[in-house]
C-alpha cells in the first residue's frame, strides 16, 4: 500500500465514527418518544433534552475540526504528499477523535475531553504543516 492510499484509511475511520455518533444520537432521541413532555418541549423550543444533548453536541463536533482533517488529507492525497509521517499523524487524529467521542458520550468530563481534543488539534496542525512544506518543495522544483 502506498503512503498516498494509506492516508484514506484514517478518513474512512473518522467517517464511520461520525456515522456511529449519529446512531447514538438517534437511539437517545428515540428514548424521548416515551417522554411526551420532553418531546413536546424539544419540538417547540428546539432545545435538546438530556441525554440526547451530549450526543447532538458530539455530532456537531464531528463537523468542526474533522473538516480541516478531511481537507488536508485529500490535499495530501491529490499532490502525492501523503508520506508515512502524514499517515501516522492522520491515525493519531482519528484515534484522538474516537477518544473524544467516547468521553463526550460517556462521562463528558472536560478535564478528560480537552486533552483528546488537543491531540487532534495538534495532529491537524502538523498535517497542514506537512502539506505546506510539501507544496513549497514542489513549487521550488
Amino acid at each position: 500500500m502506498t503512503g498516498n492510499l494509506a492516508i484514506l484509511w484514517p478518513m474512512i475511520v473518522q467517517a464511520f465514527l461520525t456515522l456511529g455518533v449519529y446512531g447514538v444520537l438517534a437511539m437517545r432521541r428515540k428514548a424521548l418518544v416515551g417522554d411526551k413532555a420532553a418531546l413536546a418541549a424539544w419540538r417547540s423550543t428546539g432545545i435538546e433534552p438530556e441525554p440526547s444533548n451530549a450526543a447532538a453536541k458530539s455530532v456537531a463536533n464531528q463537523f468542526e475540526l474533522p473538516v480541516l482533517f478531511y481537507v488536508v488529507c485529500l490535499g495530501l492525497y491529490i499532490v502525492n504528499g501523503a508520506s508515512w509521517l502524514a499517515v501516522i499523524v492522520a491515525w493519531i487524529f482519528a484515534a484522538s477523535r474516537f477518544a473524544h467521542a467516547v468521553i463526550h458520550l460517556g462521562s463528558n468530563r472536560i478535564r478528560q475531553r480537552m486533552p483528546a481534543w488537543l491531540v487532534g488539534y495538534l495532529a491537524v496542525l502538523v498535517l497542514w504543516l506537512i502539506f505546506a512544506i510539501h507544496i513549497l518543495g514542489v513549487a521550488a522544483l
